[in-house]
């Protein structure tokens, strides 16, 4: 296992960004439903245990029906090994500060209560609401870290 020192082997090559986020939904479909209906987020792939939708530029949200990736699951040009997550998870999507408000009247339209708001001291505004399995998904405007700026 890595130790987080640096090895003989010199500096890692880069990270180019995060592809994929997993959430792990009870019920695909109502979870589909949501995140395609309410957040218009473009489905590009979807079976019996997971739907993928595009989230922005180089970015995929995968949703994956709960127990379906508790074993390695054989694909046409390998394997994936098991993984599954518990609880609550938390993901942020990125937004334009001024679409801000505009995504506050959209949830109140579909009754989603937004639990909390933050103001960030070093710019931008985060909105923070459910999704139908409880998982808390954040609204974030440019300006909440260094590398998120308008």
């Amino acid at each position: 296992m890595p130790t987080g020192r640096q090895g003989e082997g010199g500096a890692p090559p880069p990270i180019s960004g995060v592809l994929e986020t997993a959430l792990y939904v009870d019920d695909l479909s109502g979870a589909s439903a949501f995140y395609q209906d309410v957040l218009g987020l473009r489905p590009i792939f979807r079976d019996e245990r997971l739907a993928a939708y595009d989230a922005g530029p180089r970015s995929v949200l995968l949703l994956f029906r709960r127990g379906s990736t508790l074993t390695t699951a054989t694909m046409p040009g390998g394997t994936i090994p098991p993984h599954d997550g518990h609880g609550p998870i938390h993901i942020a999507l990125a937004v334009a500060a001024d679409d801000l408000a505009a995504w506050e009247r959209h949830l109140a339209a579909y009754g989603i209560p937004v639990e909390g708001r933050t103001d960030w001291p070093q710019g931008g505004t985060s909105v923070y609401f459910r999704d139908p399995d409880g998982h808390l998904l954040e609204l974030a405007t440019p300006g909440l870290w260094p590398n998120y700026r308008a």
